[in-house]
């Protein structure tokens, strides 16, 4: 329905409940409703799915399947055409691009998008691809490569980053399951299946992590990457000091009050988990992951005369202090029992089990998605669309949060 005035010659025309006026040349001679409106919404809607989603722009056949589903209900199938639908070539930069700088943050200190792909973003983007249950993410004997044979691509090596790097200039496509394929870790990089951890154990974690220091970077990363929490929110005095290995004054500055008011409330909690990884290293001599089994890198022995009766660590065993206190709220799963709490496996396990985990990735994806931080609210309805907690899928995390934020 058209109100409209005349002005000089034109007609004016205000559509009743949008807002806006049209100005028609000489006499009115359309019609316009509201229909016609609410399927330009629909498609202004596709689009903005698909730009969030690709980052690029898509082409008018796949607007009108996007379109279609829209029309139908369906947001969750249009976010699909746009990550994965037949005929979209624009998918691939779903995963080369989208993808690619949710994870790449994760693999450098620095929190740098600006890195190359690597074994530890190529597995990630990998595992979303192929609906793998992302809690394995942190403990799964996997690992991501191109196939062999790739024109251009240098062989996969544990030593060196070339044949990711080739990948990406070369622009492959990490859409095509017979580019970016799924492979066992342990197969590959010669260390045990139950040393491995899924991305903690891929060679740009180690190269960022468990290079010299102690250690105590992975654990701290693992929490800010994976749980979306740093250390000093976790701090809590009340737990036993018992594990905090003999590198930590208990008098900084000759306080003993800095220890007991500070340093206690983050390692009495982290020093026992980070032990977990007492076997392993990035040897910088040959650019790979050492693992020792059985021999504790000396790393967790320095600086011992700081506090010579602090504690002294004999293997890879650890335990979860956190369980008990106030950093119960991160939402622990079951307990893993005391004979199985050895190495990085079961402590990824420990920290994927979390609700803390859960809530990071819906976190994560709806920035990446929506463009800014979600709501309690957004954020309890996006995991609860997407069955998140319950299915650990990815992609469904994605599809849900482009529908969610799809009029914004």
């Amino acid at each position: 329905m058209i109100k409209t005035c005349t002005d000089r010659g034109r007609a004016w025309g205000n559509v009743v409940g949008k807002g806006v006026q049209i100005c028609l040349a000489g006499v009115l001679t359309a019609t316009l409703t509201a229909t016609a409106f609410a399927g330009d919404t629909e498609r202004r809607q596709a689009k903005r799915i698909h730009d969030r989603l690709t980052g690029v722009v898509p082409s008018e056949a796949v607007l009108d399947r996007m379109e279609v589903e829209l029309n139908n209900g369906d947001p969750i199938a249009a976010a699909r055409i746009a990550m994965d639908g037949p005929n979209n070539p624009n998918s691939k930069y779903f995963y080369n691009v989208t993808l690619k700088n949710f994870a790449s943050p994760w693999t450098n200190e620095e929190q740098s998008v600006f890195v190359p792909l690597n074994d530890y973003s190529a597995t990630v983007i990998g595992m979303i691809r192929d609906n793998v249950p992302f809690d394995q993410v942190l403990s799964g004997d996997i690992l991501y490569k191109g196939a062999s044979g790739l024109a251009g691509v240098a062989a996969y090596s544990p030593a060196n980053n070339d044949h990711y790097q080739d990948l990406e200039d070369l622009h492959y496509d990490l859409s095509d399951q017979n580019v970016l394929q799924e492979n066992v870790q342990s197969t590959l990089n010669g260390i045990p299946a139950n040393a491995t951890a899924g991305v903690i154990t891929s060679r740009a974690a180690a190269e960022a992590f468990f290079v010299a220091g102690t250690n105590r970077a992975m654990f701290r990363f693992t929490l800010m990457n994976h749980l979306c929490t740093d250390l000093e929110p976790l701090k809590d005095i009340t737990r036993p000091p018992d594990r905090i290995r003999q590198d930590v004054s208990r008098s900084p500055g000759g306080d003993s009050r800095i220890f007991l008011n500070s340093c206690v409330g983050c390692h009495s909690g982290m020093d026992p988990m980070a032990q977990a990884f007492a076997y392993y290293e990035y040897d910088e001599n040959t650019g790979r992951l050492a693992y020792t089994p059985g021999s504790v890198q000396p790393k967790y022995l320095i600086n011992s005369d700081n506090f010579p009766y602090g504690y002294v660590t004999p293997d890879d065993h650890w335990d979860n202090y956190w369980r008990s206190g106030q950093n119960a709220n991160l939402g622990w799963g079951p307990e893993i029992p005391a004979a199985q709490r050895n190495g990085a496996k079961t402590l990824g396990q420990e920290l994927a089990g979390t609700e803390a985990f859960a809530r990071c990735q819906g976190i994560k994806v709806y920035r990446a998605v929506c463009l800014s931080d979600p709501s309690e609210s957004d954020l309890t309805s996006l995991l609860a669309a997407s069955s998140f907690e319950s299915n650990y899928n990815m992609k469904d995390l994605f599809a849900n949060a482009a529908a969610a934020c799809m009029g914004n």
